[in-house]
């Protein structure tokens, strides 16, 4: 504030300097207008105003003088000078133009520039000016030309622009300008370009813009505009360029601005809640547009025909609406020559007239010879990729056909594509091999064919590529060992060849790929040892080797790996101690070595003091070395002491176990003679089954639970009840006992199926059993307490309230837990298993708010091929006969036609109840009939309309380190993600390993 006095005193000294003639007056004055200018300069680092001091001020840098040596001319743009913009450049009384942009000026835009009656030319854009758009500036009737762009101008466009009636051009764009669009802009009869786009106005369209019959471009796109699109701007005739984009605009798009509008050449209606169809018809051509992107709305229809006749068209993004019909064929873009960009993705198109033959689409594009990226992704296309594939553009370099039903081979002329550098066809049916010629696409960075029926050997020339930055070969049928060549492919960053069949070791030579951040091969039948020289690769993020056949010792050396955040080796043949250097990664977030046979103290220091016991499950011989260490793990023994004593003792119990075991097994074979054969094929349950599993009676139960009293009742089902006790030694517990007068025969298989489930599993998100009690009349489960309740109390309480403590950050990490719990079910488990029944009731929420998947009671367990154990080799769907599994809103469609209990049900399941918790809407919510689903329904709305999906007002609560947008984007991806898990087909659906992968993803990106 001090500044402006200063500069004041400054301004009437140097007036009052001179003593010129009047000739020289206005000369003087000028020169002493532009010193004071000088004077709040605070950096030129080009030496622009250096000679800013000679004699002559018509000869300055940047200065132009009239005859009279009135300056009229200011230009300092691209000068990198800083500080402040003087008021007095009010006082150049002749100026015509002033250009200060490209520059680093703060402060306001002073309100005298309104003094500057001949000023033409005004550029003030791409500084860092703040404050307002001075009302003054409507003063200035000669303006033609007012760009203030790129700045941090707040606050309204004022309504005295509207008096600037020579105005041509006017760009307020890229600031933060708030309020309405004034109508009174509508009154710039000569206006040729209009640019608001890019703030933060709001309110409608105003009609008035209508009558600008001059205006050519329009540019109110990236704002917060809302309501319909008004008709009145059909009548702009010579409009050529037209951006409404990134609003909040609906209702349909007048027919008559794409009918009247005949000069258009581009058009951009994107991300808005438009709906209805696309109004283009054939009587009304639009024979001069370039670019139609009217992407993520929610316009339905088919694409229309008459689009035909736009033949200079080079951009077409419909992609995120709802589209149907089918796929445009025959003559539809046979005259698009000049077509670049052609998205249609996420809609809900098919392929003509139902049939499987896509050649037709594709032939219709080998006319389009600048075609550069084409995608049909996420629709409901059948079918095969035809050979006509290969006579697509030559320069295409994108081409995404990922999540529809395409099935059959790759056809080896995809090839002929050698420009490519992002093929994505994951997600679909496709069989075959992958075709060597695929190496020929020199210039391919992004390579995508995870999640189909892909088999046979991994391209042994794949480091051909030379550019190959991602690959993503998961969830196929691939064999043979991976490519020693791959290592050529410098340019890695992210390698997942996981769940598929390979052999063989892994190449030492990965370490090559010095830039790889992600390498997964877990879910193969890899063997030898983990490479010494993994370690070399330091910018490692995720290694994932986990269920393989590897053994010997994890190196040392992989503690280099200083930027690792995820680490997995579990399920292999692994031996010796955890390494101590891996101390030193102090970015490690999550780890697992579990089910080896890990031995000696797990490490303490850096992030392992924050493992939890579930990381180390199944290596029996591993122990923490304090009890603060790793909670769950046991305790490292002292020092051995009296070694010699103990070995002698040992000698003597070992004689006697041997001789009491020889005759426990006599009895219990005698015993066995006598039993029904016919026993359940599922897991039996006997009483301490597992010798961890403390012994309790009825008695004990029935003491702790008060008797089973009414009001220690805490849940029930149709197999039993669950009652809250206390055992003698002060443990809470739950007591799930099953009561078989309501299910006959069915409770005692519930029973053992649950038990032989908790049994055989052990896992941090799965619940586990405190004990069991198993009499002729009488089975129990006991179960620790979990005194914050389930997932339902949570999402719908008592009182009707939203839920205490539920933000996005919550959302996100139950997802989490309840995605790794299913992951290691259908994936990790010693014997796969199927829930059959999840649901928010069925998800505990521990002290620590960590959910648990519980009630295993109709579970099934799917033997994998290999397994030699008995006790998991029934068919389940034999054992599901006659029964519809699970609940009713989140039961998988095809287990209502008869089909088996299938991973892929619990999938859909989990996307159910994801989409449950986002908008706070039960499945079975009365909105939901005559077909409409909760994930048809999000479909719907999806992603254009958040406030009327996202109805909990705890999802806005969301982490103080996330914009709103950013929060958005988190709560969009966990939609999508919803959505894919219930797709209708459960092949098209991700496996739980897709989904835990990109919630972790989802919450290492939003934390970052």
């Amino acid at each position: 504030m001090a500044a402006r006095p200063i500069t004041v005193l400054i301004f009437t000294f140097l007036l009052s300097l001179h003593t010129a003639s009047p000739a020289l007056v206005g000369e003087e004055d000028d020169r002493s207008v532009l010193l004071v200018f000088k004077a709040g300069v605070s950096g030129d680092p080009k030496g622009a105003l250096a000679g800013w001091g000679s004699p002559d001020v018509c000869n300055w840098t940047g200065v132009a003088c009239d005859t009279e040596h009135h300056v009229v001319k200011l230009i300092l743009s691209e000068q990198e000078l800083s500080g402040k913009v003087s008021f007095a450049l009010g006082n150049l009384s002749h100026l015509r133009t002033l250009n200060l942009s490209g520059n680093h000026f703060t402060g306001s835009v002073p309100p005298e520039l309104g003094n500057l009656s001949y000023l033409k030319f005004l550029d003030v854009s791409s500084n860092t000016l703040t404050g307002t758009v001075p009302p003054e500036l409507g003063n200035l009737s000669r303006l033609k030309f007012l760009n203030m762009s790129s700045n941090m101008l707040t606050r309204a466009v004022p309504p005295e622009l509207g008096n600037l009636s020579r105005l041509k051009f006017l760009d307020v764009s890229s600031n933060t300008l708030t309020g309405m669009v004034a109508p009174e802009l509508g009154n710039l009869s000569r206006l040729s370009i209009l640019d608001l786009s890019e703030n933060v106005l709001s309110g409608v369209v105003p009609q008035e813009l209508g009558k600008l019959s001059r205006l050519t471009q329009l540019s109110l796109n990236r704002n917060q505009l809302e309501g319909s699109i008004p008709v009145e701007l059909s009548r702009i005739q010579h409009l050529l360029y037209l951006n409404l984009g990134d609003n909040n605009l609906s209702g349909h798009i007048p027919s008559a601005i794409f009918c009247n509008l005949s000069a258009l050449n581009y058009i951009d209606m994107s991300s808005n809640f438009l709906d209805g169809e696309i109004p283009i018809r054939a009587d009304c051509p639009l024979p001069e547009l370039k670019s139609l992107v009217l992407w993520s709305n929610k316009l339905n229809g088919s694409i229309p025909r008459s689009l035909s006749n736009s033949t200079k068209l080079q951009w077409l993004l419909l992609q995120t609406n709802f589209l149907t019909g089918e796929l445009p064929s025959d003559d539809m873009f046979s005259g698009m020559r000049s077509l670049e960009y052609l998205y249609l993705s996420s809609n809900f198109l098919a392929n003509s007239r139902n049939n499987t033959n896509l050649e037709p689409f594709f032939a219709s594009l080998t006319n389009c010879t600048g075609l550069k990226e084409l995608s049909i992704a996420r629709n409901n296309i059948a079918g095969t990729i035809p050979p006509v594939i290969g006579r697509l553009s030559p320069g295409l370099m994108q081409l995404h056909l990922q999540l529809n039903r395409i099935f059959g081979p790759i056809p080896a002329n995809i090839s002929n594509l050698t420009n490519l550098s992002s093929l994505n066809l994951s997600h679909n049916l496709l069989n075959g091999s992958i075709p060597q010629g695929i190496t020929n696409m020199r210039q391919l960075e992004w390579l995508h064919l995870s999640n189909n029926l892909l088999s046979g050997d991994i391209p042994s020339s794949l480091g051909m590529i030379p550019w190959l930055g991602h690959v993503n070969f998961s969830q196929n049928r691939l064999t043979g060992a991976i490519p020693p060549s791959i290592v050529q492919c410098v340019m890695m960053q992210n390698l997942d060849l996981s769940y598929n069949m390979l052999q063989g070791q892994i190449p030492a030579g990965l370490s090559r790929l010095s830039g790889l951040l992600n390498l997964n091969l877990a879910g193969n039948l890899l063997s030898g040892a983990i490479p010494v020289t993994l370690g070399e690769m330091v910018r490692l993020q995720l290694l994932n080797l986990s269920s393989n056949k590897l053994s010997g010792t994890i190196p040392s050396q992989l503690g280099s790996c200083i930027e690792l955040k995820y680490l997995d080796v579990s399920c292999n043949g692994l031996t010796g101690t955890l390494p101590q250097s891996l101390e030193k990664v102090a970015s490690l977030v999550r780890v697992n070595f579990s089910y080896n046979d890990f031995s000696g103290e797990v490490p303490s220091g850096g992030a392992f003091a924050g493992f939890r016991a579930d990381a180390f499950l199944g290596n029996d011989r591993l122990c923490a070395g304090t009890a603060s260490m790793t909670p769950g793990l046991s305790r490292c023994s002292g020092a051995k002491r009296n070694l010699l004593h103990n070995r002698q003792v040992v000698l003597l119990v070992v004689g006697i176990v041997a001789s009491f075991t020889m005759a426990i097994i006599g009895l219990a074979v005698c015993r066995a003679v006598g039993r029904d054969r016919r026993r359940s094929p599922l897991l039996p349950c006997e009483p301490n089954t597992r010798g961890d599993y403390p012994r309790i009676s009825q008695r004990e139960l029935y003491e702790a639970t008060g008797g089973f009293e009414q009001s220690r009742l805490i849940g029930g089902g149709r197999f039993g009840r669950v009652y809250e006790g206390t055992l003698r030694d002060g443990t809470r517990v739950a007591v799930k006992v099953l009561d078989p007068k309501n299910g006959g025969g069915e409770v005692s298989r519930s029973f053992k199926r649950e038990c032989g489930v908790l049994r055989r599993t052990r896992h941090r998100n799965l619940v586990r059993v405190v004990t069991t009690c198993t009499q002729p009349d009488f089975h129990a489960i006991v179960l620790p307490l979990m005194t914050n309740g389930s997932l339902e109390s949570h999402l719908y309480p008592r009182d009707g309230g939203p839920g205490r403590g539920m933000d996005l950050a919550w959302l996100v990490a139950i997802a989490g837990d309840i995605a790794e719990g299913l992951t290691y079910l259908h994936h990790y488990a010693p014997v796969r298993v199927v829930h059959c029944d999840l649901k928010p009731s069925n998800v505990l929420l521990d002290d620590d708010m960590m959910a648990v998947v519980a009630d295993f009671g109709i579970a099934r367990l799917v033997k994998d091929m290999g397994d030699d154990d008995n006790t998991g080799s029934a068919d389940p769907c034999n054992s599901t006969a006659g029964l519809l599994q699970g609940s009713v809103g989140y039961i998988a469609p095809e287990y209502g036609l008869g089909g088996h209990p299938s991973t892929e049900g619990d999938v859909y399941s989990f996307g159910v109840m994801l989409l449950e918790m986002i908008t706070g809407k039960r499945p079975t919510d009365v909105l939901f009939q005559e077909g409409l689903t909760l994930h048809g329904w999000v479909r719907r709305h999806h992603p254009h309309d958040l406030t009327a999906i996202i109805a909990r007002p705890w999802l806005a609560a969301t982490d103080a380190m996330l914009s709103v947008a950013q929060a958005n984007n988190v709560v969009i991806e966990l939609m999508d993600l919803g959505i894919a898990c219930t797709q209708h087909s459960p092949p098209a659906r991700p496996t739980m390993v897709d989904v835990c992968r990109a919630i972790a993803l989802l919450k290492d990106s939003s934390s970052s």
